[in-house]
């Protein structure tokens, strides 16, 4: 369209100027045509420009849109692969539809209950954290083997279900103990060296005990990846290895 515009404009020059040779009283009629034809020349620049803006804002766009949807594919698969170690999310019972109440009555604000402070005597138990993704990635390949992350959080899982167990244990009263109870008590005390004292440790007789865990050679693999993540360090002695919770 630009170009079209200036050889108009050149055509009409040259018609101006041989007019003008032959008549002179076109000379303002034509002067008044050739300033039209600036003006549209010049809302013709503005209109290529308006349209390479629009252009490059449609291209913005696509290219947003394609982001959003490689976006929504993530969220999909996190969302397809939650790890099972996670918390699951309860709803809670009064989150009721608006149609089960009675709009006659007024609607009651239940205050939450005061939370109850653990007693005294209670002690917390130490537990190991889970791995995170950066951790696993950082695992070397050979010591992964086929292992994958939720496995190793899974085991993470059982392994504190250990600790708590057998911690529990210590920490109740001798006297409200049952045999078996006071027979694991006393394994327990003897277990402890003065290596362990004040720390939070298990042997593989807790693992068999307290989980449902194999402890065979996929076990150990596991416990070198856990040393490496440094979530736990072994303490050996008297024939028994101690896998202290660090």
């Amino acid at each position: 369209v630009l170009a079209a515009t200036a050889l108009l404009y050149t055509l009409f020059s040259i018609l101006f100027l041989f007019i003008t040779g032959q008549e002179p009283t076109l000379k303002t009629v034509l002067n008044k045509i050739g300033d039209e034809i600036i003006v549209v020349n010049e809302l013709l620049n503005k209109l290529e420009l308006e349209i390479q803006y629009q252009e490059q804002t449609n291209n913005s766009l696509k290219e947003l849109c394609e982001s959003l949807e490689e976006d929504y594919k993530d969220v999909e698969h996190l969302k397809e692969n939650i790890p099972s170690h996670l918390p699951q999310v309860t709803v809670a019972q009064s989150c009721v539809k608006g149609s089960d109440l009675d709009p006659e009555e007024p609607f009651k604000v239940e205050e939450p209950e005061p939370i109850k402070k653990p007693p005294k005597e209670q002690r917390s138990i130490k537990e190991m954290p889970f791995i995170t993704c950066d951790e696993f990635n950082g695992v070397p390949s050979y010591m992964k083997s086929r292992l994958t992350y939720g496995q190793i959080n899974d085991v993470i899982k059982e392994i504190n279900k250990a600790v708590i167990s057998k911690y529990k244990i210590l920490h109740q009263p001798k006297k409200s103990m049952n045999s078996v109870a006071r027979n694991l008590y006393h394994r327990f005390i003897d277990e402890e060296t003065k290596d362990t004292k004040g720390r939070y440790f298990i042997v593989e007789a807790d693992i068999k005990e307290f989980t449902t865990l194999k402890v065979d050679k996929k076990f150990h693999v596991l416990l070198n990846i856990l040393r490496h993540c440094r979530r736990l360090s072994e303490v050996r002695g008297g024939g028994l290895t101690r896998y202290v919770i660090t």
